[in-house]
C-alpha cells in the first residue's frame, strides 16, 4: 500500500469514526506505528488532520477533501472523463473553471490560448499561470487549506462582474438525477457560476454515482453535457440527462 493509499484509507476511518488511535490505525492498515506517526505528521502538515494525544482527529473544515487527496484518486477514471469531455468541448472566449480535480485534469489538455479564464481553485490558477498567452484570473476569498481554493461570500460575489461562454465543472456526487457538494460554499459557488455561464460541462467520473453528500447542486438536466467515464451504475436514470460515457 502507498503513501497516498494509507492517507486515504486514514481518512475514511476518521470520516467514520472522527478520530482514530495511532495503535488502532497501524493495526488496522497492517503497518508499524512509526509508519503511521509518519503518515499523520505529513497529514498534519497539509491540513487535513489535527493531532492530540496520540491520536488523529478530523479539523472542523473536514467536509472538503483534500486537493491533494482528490488529485491522486481515481486518477485513471479522471482522465479518461477528461479525455472524454475534450472531444466535446464547444467554441468559447472565456471559461469558469470550478476547485475540482477533474475539472484541473481537463484544464491541463484544453487549448486555452488567447481564451479569458477564471477559477477558484489555486492548483489550476498555479498550472495556468506558466502559459503567458492566456487571460488569467483568480479570485479571492478564504483559502481553506485542506481544499485550497477560495470560497465564502466574499468569493461568490465577486462572480457578479463576470459574463462566461463556458463553464468546466464537476461535483462531489450524483445523487439520483442531481449533482450534489460536500459543503454549502462550494454549492454557492458553483451555483453563482452556473447562471453566469451560457454553456455547461460536468465532468464527473463514475465512482461519484455511489457516493453521498448534502447539499443539492443542480439537476443533471440542467447541464449542457455530462460526461463520466463509464457507464453509471443502476439505478441511474439518463432520462432527459444528455450524458456520454
Amino acid at each position: 500500500m502507498t503513501l497516498k493509499e494509507r492517507q486515504q484509507e486514514i481518512l475514511q476511518a476518521l470520516k467514520e469514526k472522527k478520530s482514530a488511535d495511532v495503535s488502532d490505525l497501524a493495526k488496522a492498515l497492517y503497518v508499524s506505528e512509526a509508519t503511521i506517526r509518519r503518515d499523520l505528521s505529513e497529514m498534519k502538515s497539509m491540513g487535513l488532520i489535527e493531532r492530540s494525544h496520540g491520536r488523529a482527529l478530523l479539523p472542523e473544515n473536514s467536509d472538503e477533501i483534500s486537493i491533494f487527496i482528490r488529485m491522486e484518486k481515481n486518477v485513471t477514471e479522471k482522465e479518461k472523463t477528461a479525455t472524454k469531455a475534450l472531444m466535446h468541448i464547444p467554441p468559447f472566449k472565456s471559461v469558469y473553471i470550478d476547485s475540482s480535480s477533474t475539472a484541473l485534469a481537463l484544464a491541463q489538455r484544453i487549448d486555452l490560448a488567447f481564451k479569458t479564464v477564471v477559477t477558484n481553485n489555486l492548483q489550476t490558477a498555479l498550472l495556468l499561470a506558466k502559459k503567458s498567452d492566456i487571460n488569467l484570473f483568480i479570485l479571492g476569498g478564504k483559502v481553506e487549506n485542506n481544499t485550497n481554493c477560495a470560497s465564502g461570500s466574499w468569493t461568490t460575489h465577486q462572480l457578479s462582474d463576470f459574463s462566461f461562454d463556458l463553464m468546466i465543472s464537476s461535483c462531489a456526487t450524483v445523487q439520483g438525477s442531481d449533482a450534489y457538494e460536500r459543503s454549502m460554499d462550494q454549492r454557492e459557488i458553483k451555483r453563482e457560476a452556473f447562471k453566469r455561464c451560457k454553456q455547461h460541462i460536468l465532468v464527473v467520473d463514475h465512482t461519484k454515482f455511489t457516493e453521498s453528500a448534502t447539499y443539492r447542486l443542480n439537476s443533471l438536466t440542467e447541464y449542457d453535457l455530462v460526461v463520466t467515464d463509464a457507464p453509471p451504475p443502476e439505478p441511474f436514470d439518463p432520462t432527459g440527462i444528455n450524458i456520454i460515457w
